[in-house]
């Protein structure tokens, strides 16, 4: 049986859901597919879920430009769909002189992207705010919050069926066709079981590089697809900071940083660690690697105990040692797909930037299709 549809968005992680609810929002009609069970069970519920202020990233790159403009619009939702977050802040450390010179290069490019409430404090200022602290000095980042990523996902689910759209889970993607300007995509292994749409959204995260070439004849305009594993350690007892912590940013990462979450419980993480195959197992015996990295700013984590939380796997499009790429939103029409539109590599700050990935990407796909 093969049905038909003018919007399909595959992947109902948060990307994938804020991009149906945008087009649901705009009249459309839109379906929702997604392979797992229930909705954002990968990359969206296994991060920090950080509301990131956009401090990092290269000037005018799409993750500064989307990280900025989406912190606001996620604050505004939440406010206005009473989910719950919380604006804690966010201090970033150096542990001397040498690091305190890498900070300043931090604060000058979080300014050049628009956040314009960074302070730069000194050993004394941060002291006062977190006793516990030893750094030299940090910047503070007042606009960084946390949030419950899986009671976001919930809303914008809800306000896709409001609106008139549907979310489908337990159907996979296999493959798909561009006939006579129309998508034919295979769902499941049955032959039969085909959905027609005129527009397909591939928001699949970590699968996004092999659907996308599933949905292409030539795949030598696809980046190579990397994975980055970041395991998290909770802390027992009473948490030590009322803010976040973060160390200086380190290659494919943010580093081993301290986070909350909304009930109060402290967690490190995540690390760095680039693997072939996807694999959430957290390995306990990192645990005496996490206390060290932690001790440069919290000497006393060595006195408390860590036990393995959750891992992450970050979509990368570079490999170990290479520079950090931008998110990639890419138009099939440009290669001879059109109404195809791939959305890869968004990893962090994706889930700040989600609403506003979403206003974008829902406006190129309302664009009349030329061949």
């Amino acid at each position: 049986m093969s049905e038909k549809i003018d919007h399909v968005v595959i992947g109902a992680g948060v990307i994938g859901l804020a991009i149906a609810r945008e087009l649901a929002l705009a009249g459309r009609e839109v379906i929702v597919l997604e392979a797992a069970p229930i909705i954002g069970s990968g990359i969206s519920s296994r991060n920090s879920e950080v509301i990131h202020a956009g401090i990092y990233y290269p000037q005018n790159s799409s993750k500064a430009f989307h990280c900025v403009r989406g912190k606001q619009l996620l604050y505004d939702y939440c406010q206005s769909n009473h989910i719950e977050h919380r604006r804690c802040g966010k201090l970033i450390v150096a542990g001397n002189a040498e690091q305190q010179e890498m900070l300043k290069q931090v604060y000058q490019k979080g300014l050049a992207n628009g956040v314009s409430d960074l302070r730069f404090l000194s050993k004394t200022d941060v002291m006062q705010l977190e006793p516990e602290l030893e750094v030299y000095s940090a910047i503070m980042s007042p606009s960084t919050g946390i949030i419950d990523s899986h009671g976001l996902m919930t809303q914008l689910h809800a306000d896709i069926e409001r609106l008139g759209g549907m979310v489908v889970c337990n159907t996979p993607v296999q493959s798909g066709e561009l006939e006579g300007g129309e998508w034919h995509l295979q769902l499941n292994d049955q032959e039969q079981s085909r959905i027609r749409c005129k527009r397909v959204v591939n928001a699949t995260g970590l699968s996004a590089v092999s659907l996308a070439k599933a949905l292409t004849t030539d795949s030598n305009h696809l980046p190579q697809a990397a994975f980055a594993k970041g395991s998290y350690f909770s802390l027992s007892g009473k948490a030590p900071f009322s803010r976040l912590v973060y160390p200086l940013p380190e290659a494919g990462g943010l580093g081993v940083h301290y986070t909350l979450d909304l009930q109060g419980r402290g967690r490190f993480g995540p690390d760095v660690e680039w693997i072939d195959n996807i694999d959430y197992q957290v390995d306990a015996s990192k645990v005496a690697a996490f206390k060290h990295r932690v001790a440069d700013y919290w000497p006393g984590v060595e006195a408390r105990e860590l036990q393995p939380d959750y891992a992450g796997i970050r979509p990368k499009l570079m490999r170990e040692g290479q520079p950090a790429e931008d998110f990639v939103i890419q138009n099939g029409a440009s290669f001879g797909r059109a109404g195809l539109f791939n959305l890869l590599g968004i990893e962090s700050p994706g889930l700040t930037s989600c609403l506003s990935i979403a206003q974008d990407v829902a406006q190129l796909v309302m664009q009349p299709i030329t061949d």
